[in-house]
């Protein structure tokens, strides 16, 4: 039977900043919750039945993105560097069957502030060029950081995306600075810097490809142990990646067409037919809100163990941040964003029946502190570190992780984008519901590793 929501009752309006991991985490989430379904994150299929008639609450959940879709950032590495995969990491929105539900709507465009006394946040609407005033009972911080181009694609459409990035997969793969032995030069080794050199190597193996990065050894920006900088670096040089460590490049200028010349801090000067700069500039898209709800050094946005924002007055309650634009421990990743994604989703929940008089007190479930871990595609295998279980390498880690496309597929079936929110509603058969909680179940282990969070049921 179809899961029906309480008659007659005005729905409880969800604004949602960010359509990435996080905000696609929390709006699907919470809609199976709102209608008495087990969450997508839960590892179980079809109704709830301990979610009575009245746990059935309308919600009109809105996302807000600067983007006209869904883009699937950790595979940037290989996007920008294959033109099937850049083709196959941008979904426009509107084609992503588990959004067109009543409940969810998706606007292109950005937030500009947010005044949590009345619950009002000023849009500005990509399409028309005009602001507008949206009202909201709940908000939810999830636009992330902003990152630099070469390896984040700056455009904000998937026609001009396509463009941008046909225009880099060239310049590495047939320009003629590349094509006449020159090769790619990536400066940075830090992880992203790493995944893109080593994409490289695999999409365009008889190219020169060549990383640079200023300390002496790589990921020297995170708390890891010396074994996977080193396994990352044994992983580089068998693809033939060559790999200078402890030179800093100072200078690099396009002299003519597809020849660059770089300095180095020793002196040393070198030909490159294409640089990519991998250098982790990146700042927390947090503009469009108040000063006291960031930390005022790194512009971050500081939280509860809710994921409530921790500031007082108004932005104390109905206002959650997730995902990378929060003050949080252990190293940003996209499986972190998507279980934030889903504790944000169960506390607004909780907070909806509590106002309803469903529940007196909130259930609330909290975001745990997070050690240090990664998952780093390396070519044809993969390097993982955690606490519990070391540093590992193999082709079995690249499938667990990443299978063949950075994780695409992964993370697109784990929030079951493909998916229309109607199907489980109208019923399955036994059959059925036993292959669905197959493929979460397989897939929240891999989320589970990828988090470092059990992916839990409210």
């Amino acid at each position: 039977m179809p899961s029906a929501v309480a008659p007659n009752v005005a729905p409880v309006k969800v604004l949602i900043i960010g359509g990435s991991y996080g905000g696609l985490g929390a709006a699907l989430n919470l809609l199976d919750f709102s209608k008495g379904k087990y969450s997508r994150f839960s590892g179980k299929v079809g109704n709830d039945p301990k979610a009575g008639p009245e746990s059935r609450v309308p919600v009109q959940i809105k996302i807000v993105d600067e983007r006209d879709g869904y883009y699937h950032l950790i595979g940037s590495p290989l996007g920008l560097a294959s033109t099937p995969h850049a083709e196959k990491f941008w979904t426009k929105f509107d084609e992503i069957i588990a959004l067109r539900d009543p409940s969810i709507t998706v606007a292109q465009g950005s937030a500009v502030n947010i005044n949590a006394t009345t619950k009002t946040a000023t849009i500005f609407d990509s399409k028309s060029g005009k602001e507008y005033e949206e009202k909201y009972d709940f908000l939810v911080a999830a636009s992330g950081l902003r990152r630099e181009k070469q390896v984040v694609p700056q455009e904000k459409t998937k026609d001009k995306y396509l463009v941008e990035a046909a225009k880099q997969i060239a310049a590495v793969g047939v320009g003629e600075g590349v094509k006449n032995g020159k090769g790619v030069v990536v400066i940075g080794g830090g992880a992203v810097g790493i995944e893109m050199a080593s994409e490289l190597a695999v999409v365009h193996p008889t190219q020169r490809i060549t990383l640079i990065h200023s300390h002496d050894r790589l990921l020297s920006s995170e708390p890891l142990p010396i074994e996977v900088a080193n396994l990352c670096l044994t992983s580089l040089r068998e693809q033939g990646v060559e790999v200078v460590l402890g030179q800093r490049v100072e200078s690099s200028v396009e002299v003519e067409e597809g020849k660059y010349k770089l300095r180095l801090s020793n002196g040393n000067e070198r030909t490159a037919g294409f640089v990519i700069w991998a250098i982790s500039k990146q700042h927390p898209s947090t503009d469009y809100l108040p000063k006291e709800v960031h930390n005022s050094e790194s512009g971050l946005v500081v939280i509860k163990d809710t994921l409530h924002f921790n500031a007082p007055g108004p932005f104390s309650t109905n206002h959650f941040a997730i995902g990378d634009l929060v003050q949080w421990s252990g190293i940003k990743r996209c499986g972190a964003a998507m279980h934030m994604g889903f504790l944000a989703a169960n506390n607004i929940y909780q907070e909806i029946l509590v106002s309803r008089g469903v529940k007196k007190e909130p259930t609330y479930l909290t975001y745990p502190e997070v050690p240090a871990m990664i998952a780093l595609a390396c070519g044809k295998q993969a390097i993982s570190y955690s606490v519990e279980d070391g540093a590992k390498v193999g082709e079995d880690i690249m499938e667990v992780f990443f299978n063949d496309d950075l994780g695409f597929m992964i993370c697109w079936n784990y929030l079951q984008l493909g998916t229309p929110s109607a199907e489980i509603e109208k019923g399955n058969t036994e059959k059925d519901i036993q292959i669905l909680e197959e493929q979460v179940n397989d897939l929240s282990v891999k989320e589970k590793m990828i988090a470092g969070a059990v992916i839990s049921a409210a």
